[in-house]
């Protein structure tokens, strides 16, 4: 692991290479198959270093973290051409890079909450520096607020756990098993925010449509992720008391489902829908997650892999019609069909891949978490099936909303996609599709 992290580090004086943009993209890329062929989604801890490890839920992540952040210095081209400060962003993407690898491989816990921090630091530069609107201030605050009230309780959850073990390294942690309503909550507020679960949920939507395409990736694809990430590793510390209170979280997740859905049913703007629409898939994989079950970790890890594809996809998709059309409003982005007729194929099979469709990874996993939940109680099945339904008429009302009607008068011309963004698109599509073919590392680790 430390060889991933030396090889980042060292890529860092790349970034300030003059027109180095595609030479970075290109290593990232290379230590995306590197790290492919490592090899390390055993079940238990490989490649440990002084604190550093990887295990299954570590590589599936990791491995995501660097394609997307590869997929983010493609989808940013308009910075580059623009010549808009380069060099700091790609100093931006790779630190925010390292500090990912360092968060989803720490073996301690304090190292976690630390890196775990630090990864909000580039986001928000990335957010206040190449935002679009001027209300991107207003959405870094909230993101900065709602993350770093939430994780005090955390920090002093840890260093108390740290007191009554004698210890914080993770694979130690999972022996012992503690009772208590206020550690309980100390540990899992943070993640819950982070996920986001529905009633804390106000910071993302904000963020999302204040990021740059970039931003909204890394956010949607990867930073979603560390809250589940979080959970599935402190409940191995948390079981007796995640068994006696865990329903008050499925039982919010599950109605703040629906309501999102409601919420998105009503969007305007294309980057909002998208971001409304993660947090009810969120609010599945928390549900599934917070049953304890086997069926639901497992299904709620391969959820959030084929969350992070799928939803990356659809911003970049977002970015592309923003970038010829000038607006992120579907009263605008109407009629994309006869304006850009070879995106409408992307468009349909992101679509059909955000409501599970097969042959995606989102249908083997909302399987297993429709399957975690009906046998954890019958009644959730109320609400599962309301989710369900709704989450194929909003992504319908996307999808049909901007690629058929009469197109705004405004354009009188067709434009075509470059080759930059049909392989960006492209390489969303192709690993969502193929995981299902290899499903067992997300599927068997536990």
């Amino acid at each position: 692991m430390l060889k991933l992290l030396l090889s980042l580090i060292f890529m860092i004086p790349l970034c300030f290479v003059y027109q180095g943009w595609w030479l970075v993209q290109s290593i990232l890329l290379l230590m995306t198959f590197g790290f492919m062929l490592m090899g390390m989604a055993g079940t238990f801890f490989a490649g440990v270093s002084y604190f550093m490890g990887c295990d299954v839920l570590s590589y599936g992540l990791i491995l995501l973290s660097l394609w997307i952040c590869a997929l983010m210095v493609t989808a940013s081209e308009s910075v580059y051409r623009g010549n808009n400060h380069q060099q700091f962003f790609l100093f931006m993407v790779v630190m925010l890079l390292a500090f990912l690898v360092c968060t989803f491989s720490s073996l301690n816990l304090f190292l976690f909450y630390l890196f775990f921090e630090s990864s909000l630091i580039p986001t928000l530069f990335l957010i206040l520096g190449w935002g679009y609107q001027p209300e991107r201030l207003q959405a870094g605050i909230y993101l900065l607020f709602y993350t770093l009230l939430a994780s005090l309780p955390l920090l002093i959850g840890v260093f108390y756990l740290g007191e009554l073990q004698f210890s914080l390294f993770i694979p130690m942690c999972m022996k012992t098993n503690f009772y208590g309503i206020l550690l309980y909550l100390a540990l899992i507020l943070a993640f819950l925010v982070k996920m986001p679960m529905f009633l804390v949920h106000l910071w993302l939507p904000k963020a999302h449509v204040e990021a740059p395409v970039s931003g909204s990736m890394i956010l949607a694809g990867v930073l979603l992720k560390l809250g589940g990430y979080g959970l599935l590793r402190i409940f191995s510390v948390l079981l007796l008391s995640g068994l006696t209170f865990n329903f008050v979280w499925v039982a919010i997740s599950l109605v703040g489902g629906v309501l999102v859905s409601f919420i998105c049913l009503r969007q305007t703007d294309l980057k909002a829908l998208i971001a409304y629409s993660s947090v009810a898939h969120m609010g599945v994989v928390l549900g599934g997650l917070m049953t304890l079950t086997y069926w639901g970790f497992m299904s709620s890890y391969a959820l959030m892999i084929a969350h992070g594809l799928c939803s990356s996809g659809l911003f970049c998709l977002a970015n592309i019609s923003y970038e010829r059309t000038g607006s992120r409003s579907l009263l605008i982005n109407r009629g994309l069909m006869s304006f850009m007729p070879s995106m409408t194929l992307w468009w349909f099979l992101l679509s059909s891949a955000n409501m599970a469709a097969p042959p995606s990874l989102n249908l083997l996993s909302e399987i297993g978490l429709l399957n975690s939940m009906v046998g954890w109680t019958w009644v959730s099945m109320v609400m599962l099936s309301l989710v369900s339904f709704f989450s194929a008429a909003y992504t319908l009302y996307l999808y049909s909303y901007s690629q058929h009607g009469k197109f705004y008068a405004g354009m009188y011309s067709c434009a075509g996609g470059y080759v930059r963004e049909y392989l960006l698109l492209f390489l969303h599509w192709v690993p969502l599709n193929l995981l299902i073919l290899k499903s067992e590392p997300c599927v068997m680790w536990l």
